[in-house]
C-alpha cells in the first residue's frame, strides 16, 4: 500500500501540469482572502490530475474495506473508544502525512488528496474520520505550514507514521469561536514558558503524544497576546482531566485538559511568541475546507444504505423503490450529495490549481455539507421504516456522526 501511494506521489509531481496563478481580480478584491499556494504546499508539490485523485480514492476504499468494516465503525461507536491500533496502520497506508514534505514521510500531496482521503474513511467511520483529520489537519499540516525546520524533523516522521498521535487544543469551556477570550495563560521563564489553564472537547485530547496548544503570553494585547506551543503530553504538570461521553462521533476521543505549570522550551514555540493567532488563521481555512469532506463521506455511507435496503424491503408485492415518493427522496440525497461535493472539491482544487483560499468558501463549504448530512441522514432513517430505528443497522450513526 505504502509503496502504491509512494509511486502514486510521483506520478502527481511530474512536471506534466501547469501550475496556474491567481488572476489579477482575484488578488485585488478585497472580501477574498488570497494565499498562494507556494506557502501552504509541500516541497515541490504538482496539482494532481483527476486521474490521480481516482487512483488514490480506489486505494482508500480498498484500505476502509479491509480495516474499517461495519463491525469496526458499530464496535468505535458502542465502546466510545477510537481503535488505536488503527494510527500505525493509516500511517504505514500513508494516509497521514498526505500534505507533509516527503524528506519528513510525507506524501506531498495537497488539499483535494486530503479531501479524498477524509471522505472515504468517514464514509467507513465518521468517528475515525474526524480523529484522522485532527491528527492529520489540524496538527500535522499545522506543523507543516507554520514548524520550523528543526520541530518538523523532530515531530513530523513519528507523526506521520502514526506512532504519535496529534491533536490541537484551542477551545476552552468559555471561550470557542471567541478565540480572544480563552484564559490559558503562558508565563515566560528561563529557557521557555510554563503554562496554566484548561481545553475542552479537544479532539485526540485523551490519547495524543504531541498537542499544539494556544495560550496567552501577554493578556493585555488581546489577539496580538496569543501564542502557539507544541506540547508532549508526557511533561509534568499535563493531563487530561476527563474524557467526554459524547451524542455523536463517539469513537473520536475527546477530553478535557489541564496545565499545571507544563514547561514549554523556547524552541517549542510554532511561529513567534505573541504570533498565534497568525498560526491559527493560516490553518483555519484549510481545515475547515478539509472537515467538508467528513459530511460527504456520510452521505454517501447513508446512500449505500439506503439504496439497496429501498429496493430489497418490498411491500403489498413491490419493492419499495417503486414508490415515487421513496424514488424522490432517494433524488434529494444524491442531488444533495453531489452538490455539496462540487462545492468542497472546486474549492479544494482552486487551493491546489490557483494558490486561492477563499475563506468564505472554506466555511461555506463545511456549512453546506454538514446541514445536508444532516438532512441525508434523517431521509435514510425514514426509507429505512422500523429498521433505521434499531441498532441492527447503521442509520442512526450516520445520524449522530
Amino acid at each position: 500500500m505504502a509503496a502504491s501511494f509512494r509511486s502514486l506521489t510521483r506520478a502527481v509531481s511530474q512536471p506534466a501540469a501547469r501550475r496556474l496563478r491567481p488572476s489579477a481580480a482575484s488578488i485585488t478584491l478585497s472580501t477574498v482572502q488570497t494565499r498562494l499556494h507556494s506557502s501552504k504546499h509541500p516541497k515541490g508539490f504538482e496539482a494532481p490530475t483527476s486521474e490521480d485523485l481516482d487512483e488514490l480514492r480506489e486505494r482508500v476504499q480498498e484500505f476502509t474495506r479491509r480495516e474499517i468494516t461495519e463491525e469496526v465503525a458499530a464496535h468505535t461507536d458502542k465502546s466510545n473508544a477510537f481503535p488505536n491500533e488503527m494510527w500505525p496502520k493509516l500511517g504505514e497506508a500513508g494516509f497521514l502525512g498526505i500534505t507533509a514534505d516527503e524528506d519528513v514521510g510525507g506524501l506531498g500531496m495537497g488539499y483535494q488528496a486530503h479531501a479524498v482521503v477524509m471522505e472515504e474513511i468517514s464514509r467507513a467511520s465518521g468517528s475515525i474520520g474526524l480523529s484522522y483529520a485532527a491528527h492529520s489537519q489540524l496538527c500535522v499540516n499545522q506543523l507543516q505550514l507554520n514548524g520550523s525546520p528543526e520541530q518538523k524533523k523532530k515531530y513530523l516522521p513519528g507523526l506521520i507514521a502514526g506512532t504519535k498521535i496529534g491533536a490541537l487544543a484551542m477551545s476552552e469551556s468559555g471561550s470557542g469561536s471567541d478565540v480572544v477570550s480563552m484564559r490559558t495563560s503562558a508565563k515566560k521563564v528561563d529557557g521557555g514558558h510554563l503554562l496554566n489553564g484548561s481545553k475542552m472537547w479537544i479532539t485526540n485530547g485523551p490519547d495524543a503524544d504531541l498537542i499544539v496548544v494556544y495560550a496567552k503570553t501577554e493578556p493585555d494585547k488581546g489577539s496580538k497576546g496569543i501564542t502557539a506551543f507544541l506540547v508532549e503530553t508526557k511533561t509534568d504538570g499535563f493531563s487530561c482531566a476527563r474524557k467526554l461521553d459524547k451524542m455523536g462521533m463517539r469513537g473520536s476521543n475527546t477530553g478535557e485538559l489541564m496545565f499545571d505549570n507544563v514547561f514549554v522550551p523556547e524552541e517549542n514555540v510554532v511561529g513567534s511568541v505573541n504570533g498565534g493567532v497568525r498560526v491559527l488563521m493560516e490553518g483555519l481555512d484549510l481545515e475547515r475546507l478539509v472537515l467538508s469532506a467528513g459530511p460527504l463521506g456520510i452521505m454517501q455511507a447513508a446512500l449505500d444504505v439506503a439504496l439497496p435496503f429501498s429496493h430489497q424491503r418490498k411491500q403489498f408485492g413491490s419493492p419499495i423503490a417503486h414508490n415515487q415518493l421513496v424514488q424522490g427522496k432517494l433524488a434529494d440525497m444524491y442531488t444533495k450529495l453531489q452538490a455539496a461535493r462540487a462545492y468542497t472539491y472546486a474549492t479544494a482544487k482552486q487551493v491546489d490549481e490557483q494558490g486561492v483560499i477563499r475563506t468564505q468558501d472554506c466555511a461555506g463549504a463545511i456549512l453546506y455539507a454538514a446541514e445536508r448530512a444532516t438532512e441525508c441522514a434523517l431521509d435514510c432513517i425514514q426509507l429505512l421504516g422500523g429498521m433505521g430505528y434499531v441498532e441492527e443497522m447503521p442509520a442512526s450513526r450516520l445520524l449522530r456522526e
